[in-house]
């Protein structure tokens, strides 16, 4: 498996892109769930102001804005194409993901380079792209606590990790007894402790087979 940085150039107008130009600003979103064109994400906001919360819900984009504590919103949008390239093509997100008023930064994780070369010929349609720097990492080791590995099985099983999904987030926190903002938080701590160890435990490549690190398409 494979780690990719991938930079975007935003050329299509994106919700998230407006907010950090109307309040110059830069910030980091955790992706929580893409599903049915819509993307579920934490956005991070320090000094957040009502004035924030308001233009992402007058958006067109946004289809709901819910405080989970100061300074993090959980945000659901309609997707501007980037998740739905990343997950069509087989490559799984890590969540944290950086936004500025033009430029995004991916970090994805994949199997295969025709699914990288595929991801960036579908981000072209959304702006200029330019591949970062190229890892190669072995399997995690770090073991989930029990009601992560219960939570990532019970997903796993019912489809929640499927492309396209089974069951949606709603939908598979009902199957738990759980509330969604839990279930959510479950398997972004999850995700998280076993990218992070495959991380630590990566080389970096020049075993590939990819091109030099850095490529404009």
């Amino acid at each position: 498996m494979f780690q990719a940085e991938i930079h975007i150039q935003q050329e299509r107008y994106c919700v998230l892109s407006g907010l950090a130009e109307r309040f110059d600003a830069t910030y980091d979103i955790a992706i929580e769930e893409h599903h049915d064109h819509l993307v579920t994400f934490v956005l991070e906001l320090d000094n957040a102001t009502d004035e924030h919360v308001a233009f992402l819900e007058d958006s067109e984009q946004v289809e709901r804005v819910e405080q989970l504590e100061p300074g993090r919103y959980l945000v659901t949008k309609r997707s501007c194409g980037a998740y739905s390239a990343i997950e069509q093509n087989h490559g799984i997100l890590r969540r944290r993901n950086h936004i500025t008023a033009d430029h995004r930064v991916y970090t994805v994780l994949l199997f295969r380079r025709e699914d990288l070369r595929a991801m960036i010929d579908e981000f072209r349609e959304i702006g200029a792209v330019t591949l970062g720097k190229i890892t190669r990492f072995e399997e995690p080791t770090h073991r989930l606590t029990t009601r992560q590995e219960e939570v990532v099985s019970a997903a796993l099983d019912l489809g929640y990790f499927e492309w396209p999904r089974r069951l949606n987030s709603e939908e598979l926190a009902a199957e738990l007894d759980i509330s969604r903002a839990t279930l959510l938080e479950h398997l972004r701590k999850a995700e998280s402790k076993l990218i992070t160890a495959a991380l630590e435990d990566g080389r970096h490549t020049d075993r590939t087979g990819f091109a030099d690190q850095r490529h404009t398409p």
